[in-house]
């Protein structure tokens, strides 16, 4: 297929090539929003007092923040609370003006939220532990050396869960960060009820009517959840290339398009979420594991029997097609995953752009024929034949001729942001993950 190229520029310089830069999305416009808050009832608490008792400082109000801050981190992560939230989103009928849907759709950018709340919550409690020890210094009786000892260690924990969280970290030590982030996450878990048990023993309270510890069964409740799914799963592969497997299950699970599940060789190991693929009329689903790192190298060299996996299906970034009356789907790689259960499923009209190496030996000819048979004329550009193309081309242009009102990108960080920069400089509401897990 030949592609000309569109005359328009998708880089051309206009307001939007500010207001749309990666480093003002929604995520970080959540974190800025929580910052500021935090900060101006910091602020608030300096003038009027309130951080501050007959006896010294006020405990009670500075542990009420920490505790909103934490609370609000962990449970927007609830995988339960992000269906809810993509549910909520996807409410909104596409009769609506399109900067609404457009807005509605970056409801995956929560992820601020957690970040930000988490940072907050531990700046939070670690204030609450200077005011604890200021208050020792000037002579109060409580709280006593157990409670200093567990929120010293819970604030030192917490500053570990951070810095370890940090992107660069994160990316470079994936797996230790995953251990780290749950293994030392209980370990705080933990702490936080030791914490609060003790602060009731040493103020004479009754556990039942303090706020904190219906919090924390509710954060237990959240945190364990997804563990009470666990199960060990039987899997089909099928290898087309050394370069990827489809992975196929029939456990009693079909998911819905726009989701996905995590999948791990051991119970307690290192989980990787993959984007599901259900059809339409089979039981099931499949996952599409191209060769991206040492896990999933290990995956397509040792095709497994039986993998674990956890959790309750989750809703991903496609999930908002339905909040547009059209969309362009644009792929890279194994990024045609996420995309063909809604190619199958045929809820929202599209148009698709595939760009990937030698498509029909990589995947393998049924895999790309039920690509072809299930969405109109698509652009399946091989790379090992025509060399990589200009994306924001071929997406501006398929735009241009589909009229359809949004994009959906499927591919590695850098090109996604590249793609959302460019489409929404022009005006083109566009969508593509932001790696901030």
């Amino acid at each position: 297929m030949t592609i000309e190229a569109t005359a328009a520029q998708p880089r051309a310089m206009n307001w939007r090539r500010v207001t749309r830069h990666p480093s003002l999305m929604e995520y970080n416009r959540l974190v800025f929003f929580i910052a500021a808050a935090n900060i101006a009832v910091f602020v608030m608490g300096l003038q009027d007092g309130r951080w501050f008792g007959e006896t010294g400082f006020a405990l009670n109000a500075i542990a009420d923040l920490a505790l909103i801050n934490l609370s609000l981190g962990i449970l927007i992560r609830q995988q339960r609370v992000v269906n809810v939230l993509f549910w909520l989103a996807t409410r909104i009928p596409t009769s609506w003006p399109l900067w609404m849907r457009w807005g509605a759709g970056k409801v995956f950018h929560f992820g601020g939220l957690h970040s930000s709340s988490t940072v907050f919550g531990t700046l939070w409690f670690a204030f609450l532990l200077f005011a604890m020890v200021m208050n020792r210094v000037e002579g109060a009786a409580l709280p006593s050396n157990q409670t200093l000892g567990l929120s010293g260690a819970m604030v030192a924990l917490l500053v570990v869960l951070i810095v370890t969280a940090q992107g660069k970290f994160r990316a470079r030590f994936h797996n230790a960060f995953e251990k780290i982030h749950r293994f030392v996450g209980w370990s705080v878990l933990g702490l936080f009820w030791a914490q609060t048990l003790s602060i009731t023993q040493d103020t004479g309270g009754v556990l039942l009517e303090t706020p904190a510890f219906w919090m924390l069964c509710l954060i237990t409740l959240s945190i364990l959840s997804p563990w009470l799914t666990l199960k060990r799963v039987k899997v089909d592969i099928e290898k087309p290339s050394d370069h990827a497997v489809i992975a196929r299950f029939n456990y009693g699970d079909t998911p819905f398009p726009g989701s996905s599940n995590s999948l791990s060789h051991t119970p307690f190991g290192e989980y990787h979420a993959f984007a599901n693929i259900p059809s339409p009329h089979d039981p099931g689903y499949r996952l599409a594991i191209s060769r991206a790192g040492d896990w999933t190298s290990e995956f397509i060299a040792n095709p497994p029997s039986h993998v674990w996996v956890k959790g309750i299906t989750t809703s991903g970034v496609a999930r908002i097609e339905v909040l547009f009356k059209k969309v362009v789907y644009v792929g890279t790689g194994s990024g045609i995953g996420p995309i063909l259960p809604h190619l199958l499923a045929g809820d929202v009209p599209n148009k698709l752009i595939w760009s990937t190496r030698n498509p029909r030996k990589t995947y393998g000819d049924a895999f790309v024929d039920e690509i072809e048979a299930n969405t109109d004329n698509p652009v399946i550009w091989d790379t090992d034949a025509l060399g990589k193309p200009d994306l924001a081309v071929l997406t501006l242009k398929a735009v241009r001729d589909s009229g359809a009102e949004a994009v959906i990108i499927i591919s590695n960080q850098k090109l996604t942001r590249k793609l959302v920069h460019d489409m929404e400089s022009l005006g083109i509401p566009a969508y593509g993950a932001i790696w901030d897990s």
